[in-house]
């Protein structure tokens, strides 16, 4: 690590602020989300401690914010919408890692289960429900056409700015959580592994479920079998 990341390192892991999520132990290491301002904008800032994934490439062990703040720089290579990463880091201290990912606050996004879960969604109606599921499947396509997987597709890691939904129903969609993202070898296997997942734990209808793989398999533009 050069001097100068080394003092960046040192000056986002001394910040400090609200806990969005508190420490916990996760990977045999502890990683914790704090909200904090910098230069008058909200950021959230990442820290772990020991908290690794291990691969082929990494036998001993990386922080997961490494592979984290990889997959951000590739989504947004990729044009798919997702916090913008400002900085991320790893050192070890005493032979102990330390991870470090620093990103953007996504102005006026929520989270899609809390949204739904909002009785001011109650009257949506089902055009723009469609509309909706017709924009994640586009986003969708985009990460998986770059053989990007996101790796924990579940609606709760899809956020929309609540707010553009409210003006023109333009539904912005963006994902986060991209702890477990990894590139993979082929479209296909990013593709059947998110679908697969985000069907398990969504609560759609079969005709909505059925409009969004029609979406998705256009966008994507080749059919894709998922069982």
């Amino acid at each position: 690590m050069s001097s100068l990341v080394a003092q960046d390192f040192d000056r986002w892991w001394n910040t400090s602020g609200p806990w969005v999520e508190e420490p916990n132990v996760r990977r045999s290491g502890t990683s914790g989300v704090q909200r904090v301002v910098h230069d008058g904008s909200i950021v959230y800032v990442k820290r772990q401690t020991g908290h690794t994934f291990r691969s082929l490439r990494y036998p001993f062990g990386r922080p997961t914010v490494m592979r984290e703040g990889a997959a951000l720089d590739r989504l947004q290579a990729l044009g798919v919408k997702a916090p913008q990463p400002i900085f991320y880091g790893a050192r070890k201290v005493s032979g102990t890692w330390q991870g470090l990912l620093v990103t953007r606050n996504l102005e006026g996004f929520t989270d899609l289960d809390s949204w739904f879960a909002d009785d001011a969604q109650a009257d949506l109606s089902p055009e723009d429900h469609l509309t909706l599921l017709n924009n994640l499947a586009v986003l969708l396509a985009r990460l998986h056409r770059g053989r990007q997987q996101h790796g924990c597709m579940r609606s709760k890691h899809i956020f929309i700015n609540a707010d553009a939904a409210k003006q023109d129903v333009r539904f912005d969609l963006a994902l986060l959580d991209l702890e477990k993202s990894r590139p993979r070898n082929s479209v296909m296997r990013a593709a059947r592994h998110d679908v697969t997942q985000l069907r398990r734990h969504s609560y759609w209808s079969d005709a909505q479920w059925s409009f969004f793989l029609e979406q998705y398999q256009k966008a994507l533009g080749r059919g894709v079998a998922f069982a």
